[in-house]
């Protein structure tokens, strides 16, 4: 063994002892409150300790800004009885639409508010100036939000001093609803950006949103009567229940930490953790996660098991990171590395990023989405980040359905984006299409990147990474981050 071989083996061993023991604490928290067996699952499928999954519904994904939030603006506008917004921050001044007129998110919310009840629920920002948005910036905003008209905007705490609430959701009448990852702010970026993601000399975004029919949105809308019982001290009139609108099975996930719900969820609930860990140990074929983060242990752990253990032998892994996250980048990086000493040479695993380009010109795409992809047939999106804070710690919703035929077309049409052929070039076996076209991409530009040259693709291998790149700054750093 090298001299290399054998720091990178001690670092490795140490961060290894390091996320164990964030791991050890875990479960004996979640031991506690009974949930231990979210960290236990096997399962490919729904969460047992979750709002039991709903038939019938009509699901649409909406990848990017340029799909999700017209979408919105569409629906909002066609309100008849009510709108509940949850949020982890908002830009009053955010245009929805980018059309000759513009839809300002402010001035819609306040025309419905002149002859229906429009309720938002915000996070009240972070206690210590350590973090963004701080309570004076969310003070700031609620003034410039709801001064001078009728939009009931309330602030909720968490009990959790380093944490807070990070869902995105959206019920509109009842009838209609949006879960996923995309804040309607302009904090960290504008998120308005097409599937073409052309350079525009500032942060480019990928995201994703669900729009939901059926009786599904009335687990979204109880979530928000749920949160707004805290704040408001309100009890709002019973959901309506809608009738089915589709053939697509859904459920809620969600994690909401225990007391923070004291009377209404007092063992909080941890099913987004439940039905990842599921479905990850259960992957026969392949695994696809984009998110934002990449750092939580256990999921780090499962990843890496499957790496040393491989289901079969064309089995492959591909996770899409930002290549600079707004913070934890190191930690992200150092779960990475832990994953490619896992995989041991044997090419099973990578790792990407995506940056917009035009012409010698190149600026980073921040990538926001949280996507898990399973075989075709597990497919979960919303707010949650693969790291401790979503899975423990704040307060998150994520939707989960076994649709096949949405986890398909969905990964197909974010592959298509991603790697910019005609649909029908990844239309094949995914070991396939990994070895031979995210591969051979990823590396060409990561070598492109290297020296120097203008990119010719918008996907390259996560850049900064190797077996032991930052392994235990990375763990030291992703409990520094997650409290």
């Amino acid at each position: 063994m090298t001299k290399r071989d054998s720091l990178a083996a001690a670092s490795h061993a140490v961060a290894g002892r390091i996320d164990a023991s964030v791991s050890n604490h875990h479960r004996r928290r979640l031991r506690k409150i009974g949930w231990e067996h979210a960290l236990d699952a096997t399962d490919l499928g729904y969460a047992k300790g979750a709002t039991p999954p709903n038939e019938g519904n009509l699901v649409e994904v909406l990848i990017d800004g340029v799909e999700a939030l017209p979408a919105i603006a569409a629906e909002l506008a066609k309100a008849r009885s009510h709108v509940h917004l949850t949020g982890w921050f908002f830009s009053p001044e955010l245009d929805l639409t980018r059309g000759h007129e513009p839809t300002i998110l402010r001035n819609l919310l306040a025309e419905l508010a002149e002859r229906i009840p429009v309720r938002v629920v915000v996070w009240r920002g972070a206690p210590l100036p350590l973090f963004s948005p701080s309570r004076s910036e969310v003070r700031t905003m609620l003034e410039r939000f709801s001064r001078r008209n009728r939009i009931d905007c309330r602030l909720d705490s968490c009990v959790r001093l380093l944490h807070c609430h990070h869902e995105k959701t959206i019920v509109i009448d009842d009838r209609v609803a949006f879960v996923g990852g995309i804040d309607l702010t302009l904090d960290g970026g504008d998120k308005f950006d097409t599937a073409r993601h052309q350079a525009r000399g500032k942060f480019g975004w990928h995201d994703a949103t669900v729009r939901i029919e059926g009786p599904g949105v009335a687990a979204v809308a109880e979530h928000f009567r749920l949160r707004w019982r805290g704040p408001a001290e309100e009890e709002l009139p019973p959901t309506g229940v809608q009738p089915a609108a589709g053939d697509v099975q859904l459920q809620l996930a969600r994690t909401i930490p225990e007391h923070v719900y004291k009377q209404h969820l007092p063992r909080g609930e941890f099913s987004i953790l439940e039905t990842y860990t599921g479905a990850l140990r259960a992957a026969e074929r392949f695994i696809y996660l984009e998110n934002q983060f990449l750092w939580s242990p256990e999921i780090v752990e499962i990843l890496a098991d499957k790496l040393r253990n491989p289901p079969r032998d064309d089995f492959r892994l591909v996770v899409l990171l930002p290549a600079r996250a707004n913070d934890g980048a190191d930690v992200s990086r150092g779960q990475v590395a832990a994953l490619i000493e896992a995989d041991a040479g044997d090419k099973r695993f990578l790792a990407c990023a995506i940056y917009a380009r035009h012409g010698q010109m190149r600026d980073l795409i921040y990538v926001h989405a949280k996507i898990g992809i399973v075989d075709d047939r597990w497919l979960t999106l919303g707010s949650a980040n693969l790291n401790e804070h979503s899975l423990f710690n704040d307060t998150e919703v994520n939707v989960v359905t076994l649709d096949e035929r949405l986890a398909r077309d969905t990964r197909l049409r974010l592959w298509a984006e991603h790697l910019e052929p005609p649909r029908e070039r990844v239309d094949g076996a995914p070991q396939r299409v990994i070895d031979e076209l995210w591969r051979p991409i990823a590396d060409e530009q990561l070598d492109r990147l290297s020296r120097g040259d203008p990119l010719s693709h918008r996907l390259v291998k996560l850049p900064g990474v190797s077996r032991r790149s930052r392994r235990i700054a990375g763990s030291l750093q992703g409990r520094l981050y997650d409290g």
